[in-house]
C-alpha cells in the first residue's frame, strides 16, 4: 500500500481480491490479446491469409504482458490501444502485421467491457444467492419467535422475528430476477469497425455479405457469448451500462433497508449484528456496542445508489455514432459502483451468518405493548358473554387511554389489564385477562407464510444455484 498517494478505499478497506482481479489491468488487457487472437482465429478460418504460425505466436504471448514497452508507447502516442498493438507485436514479430485487422478501438475496448462486467454480475450473484440462503437459514430458526411490529415505527400488531426477515428475502429475490435477466442480456459488440458499418470487413473480404454475416457470431463463441449485438455505432448502447448500474443499485437499495431495520433493532436491544471479542464500539465509550458493519452497508449502498446516475446521464447524451466523453467516467462509475456492490453482499453476508436475537428482551417488549394489541379479543369475548359492542368499545377507549398515561407521564407498567378487570362491564377476571396475552395467538399466519415462502420461493432457487452457495465472506477491517 503506497503511503503517499490516495489509495481508494473500495481496493484497501471494502471489495473483494475476486472482484478486484475482475477489473485490474491484468484482466484488463488479457482480455485484449484474446480478443485480438479470437479475431485473427476467425479471419483466418473465413479465407483471409492469416498462418497457423502466427496464431499459435500470439497464443504463446497471451498472458506474459510486456507493460512497459506499452507504458513508454503510450507516452509517445497517447493511445492505449495502439500502445498495446504495438507492444504485443514487439512479443509477436511474425504476427505483429495482422494484429487488430479490420477493428478499431472498441473492438478490444468495450467487447472486454462487457466480458468483464459479464464476469462481475456472475461474482454478485453468487454472493447474493449466498446472503438469500443465509437469510433463509436464520428465518427459518425465528419463524415462530413472536415480536413486535411497526408501522411509522410506532408499535403494531406482532408479527415473528422470521417473518420480517422474508421481507429482506423477498427484496433480494427481486434483485437476483432482475441481475439473471440483464445478464441472460449480455452481448458482445463484435467487430463493426468505425461507425458500425463494418465498411473495413467489406473490403478485406472483397464485398462477400454472407462471410462478413459469419464474423461477429464466431468471435462470440470463441469469447463464450451466444451472440453479439445486431446493430452499433462505433460503441455498444451505453444503456447497457445503464442496465448493469440499475442491478447494483437494486441490490444496494435492498440492502440499505436491511441494514437500517438491523440498526434499529441493535438500539431496541432485540438484535444485534456480530460484535467480537477484541472490538471497539466507540473511542470514547467504551461500553458502546455500534453497528459499525450495518452502518457501513447503508454507506456504501448509498453510493452505488447514486452512482448509477453516471451510466444514465453518459447513455442519454452521447452524440450518433460515438463521443468520448463516455470514457473516463466509465473507467470510473462501472468497476467502483461493482467493488461497492461487491464490498456490500459481504457485509450482509457477515452480518445475517452472526446475527444475535435476545428473546428475552423482545419478549419484555411485546409484553409491555400486548395489552393493547389484545382489546380486540377482549371485547370480543366481553361480548360474548354478554356485554354491549358499543359500550364496551368507548370502556377500553378511556382505559387505553388512562393507561398510555400512566406509561408516559408516570413512567409505569402498563396496568390495562388491571383496569379492565376492575371494571364490571367486561366481568372478566385479571387471571382470565392474563390468560389472553400469549403473543402467540397475535401473530397471525406469520409463521406459516414463513414455511410457505422458504418452501416455495427459496428453495427452488437454492436448489437451482445450489452450485453457488457455501462462500464465506471476509471482512477487511
Amino acid at each position: 500500500m503506497s503511503t503517499d498517494r490516495y489509495n481508494s478505499p473500495l481496493s484497501e478497506r471494502y471489495a473483494s481480491k475476486e472482484m478486484q482481479y475482475i477489473f485490474s489491468p491484468d484482466m484488463k488487457f488479457r482480455t485484449w490479446r484474446k480478443l485480438w487472437i479470437a479475431l485473427a482465429e476467425t479471419e483466418k478460418e473465413l479465407g483471409l491469409p492469416i498462418t497457423e504460425e502466427q496464431i499459435e505466436e500470439l497464443k504463446a504471448h497471451a498472458e506474459d504482458i510486456n507493460y512497459d514497452v506499452a507504458r513508454a508507447r503510450e507516452k509517445e502516442v497517447r493511445h492505449d490501444v495502439m500502445s498495446h498493438v504495438y507492444a504485443y507485436g514487439v512479443q509477436c514479430p511474425k504476427a505483429k502485421g495482422i494484429i487488430h485487422l479490420g477493428a478499431t478501438s472498441c473492438y478490444v475496448g468495450d467487447n472486454t467491457d462487457i466480458i468483464v462486467m459479464t464476469q462481475a454480475l456472475k461474482l454478485i450473484r453468487k454472493k447474493l444467492v449466498n446472503v438469500i440462503a443465509k437469510l433463509a437459514e436464520f428465518a427459518d430458526r425465528y419463524k415462530a419467535l413472536p415480536t413486535l411490529a411497526f408501522t411509522h415505527f410506532q408499535p403494531a400488531q406482532p408479527t415473528t422475528v422470521g417473518k420480517r426477515a422474508t421481507l429482506w428475502m423477498q427484496e433480494f429475490c427481486l434483485d437476483l430476477e432482475d441481475l439473471e435477466h440483464v445478464l441472460g442480456g449480455m452481448k458482445l459488440l463484435g467487430s463493426k469497425g468505425t461507425t458500425g458499418t463494418q465498411a473495413s470487413f467489406l473490403e478485406l473480404f472483397g464485398g462477400d455479405q454472407e462471410t462478413i454475416d459469419r464474423i461477429d457470431p464466431m468471435i462470440a463463441r470463441k469469447m463464450g457469448f451466444d451472440q453479439c449485438y445486431p446493430v452499433s455505432g462505433q460503441t455498444y448502447s451505453r444503456k447497457v451500462d445503464t442496465r448493469v448500474a440499475n442491478v447494483l443499485a437494486g441490490i444496494a437499495a435492498s440492502a440499505h433497508k436491511m441494514s437500517n431495520d438491523i440498526r434499529l433493532l441493535q438500539h431496541l436491544k432485540e438484535v444485534e449484528e456480530p460484535f467480537e471479542k477484541s472490538q471497539i464500539g466507540s473511542s470514547a465509550m467504551a461500553y458502546k456496542r455500534n453497528p459499525m458493519r450495518s452502518e457501513r452497508i447503508a454507506s456504501l449502498s448509498r453510493y452505488v445508489m447514486i452512482d448509477a446516475l453516471n451510466p444514465a446521464i453518459t447513455s442519454a447524451t452521447q452524440w450518433f455514432e460515438r463521443t468520448l466523453d463516455d470514457s473516463a467516467n466509465k473507467r470510473l462509475s462501472i468497476p467502483e459502483g461493482f467493488l461497492a456492490t461487491d464490498g456490500i453482499l459481504d457485509l450482509c453476508l457477515n452480518v445475517v451468518d452472526g446475527l444475535v436475537v435476545y428473546p428475552k428482551v423482545i419478549e419484555k417488549r411485546l409484553q409491555s405493548e400486548l395489552p393493547f394489541m389484545a382489546t380486540e379479543n377482549i371485547m370480543m369475548d366481553a361480548v360474548k358473554a354478554g356485554g354491549d359492542r358499543q359500550e364496551l368499545h368507548e370502556k377500553i377507549r378511556t382505559l387505553s387511554m388512562e393507561a398510555g398515561r400512566n406509561v408516559k407521564e408516570e413512567g409505569r407498567e402498563n396496568n390495562l389489564l388491571e383496569l379492565i378487570a376492575a371494571d364490571p362491564a367486561f366481568n372478566m377476571t385479571l387471571e382470565e385477562l392474563q390468560e389472553t396475552m400469549e403473543p402467540s395467538r397475535y401473530v397471525g399466519r406469520a409463521r406459516e407464510q414463513v414455511e410457505a415462502f422458504l418452501h416455495q420461493v427459496i428453495a427452488p432457487i437454492l436448489e437451482e444455484k445450489k452450485e453457488l452457495l457455501g462462500l464465506q465472506a471476509e471482512i477487511n477491517v
